[in-house]
């Protein structure tokens, strides 16, 4: 049988900063569930995604990485980080629709990393 490839999934590898327990706290507060943890790496996931996280305190390192997360219904997700404890959603990430035609929010979790959660606007 000769099937054409398809790519399914993209797992960010991500700095988790110095304390990965702060990390993993950080994720399970916004629904994501530790799936994988051994030494000084971890695996977390919601829904289809799933990102591996690795204890770095290179505090620059996390500040330029960044990653994009495609969602259904950005709206409710962004409404449901605004009611989690503590600063999530970053400071300049507030949610808005942009000339590009998404509508994305953007959070910083504990080590400096960027996410950004994304909707695609039907025309």
């Amino acid at each position: 049988m000769n099937q054409v490839p398809k790519m399914e999934a993209i797992t960010p590898v991500i700095p988790a900063g110095a304390d990965l327990n702060v990390a993993l706290d950080f994720y399970a507060r916004l629904g994501f569930v530790k799936t994988w943890q051994q030494g000084d790496m971890a695996s977390v996931g919601r829904d289809a995604i799933s990102i591996l996280l690795f204890q770095s305190d290179d505090r620059h390192l996390a500040e330029w990485t960044s990653c994009r997360v495609q969602v259904t219904n950005v709206a409710a997700l962004y409404a449901e980080f605004q009611q989690k404890e503590g600063q999530v959603i970053h400071p300049n990430g507030k949610l808005e629709t942009k000339p590009w035609g998404l509508t994305e929010f953007a959070i910083l979790d504990p080590a400096g990393v960027c996410i950004t959660f994304f909707e695609r606007n039907t025309p």
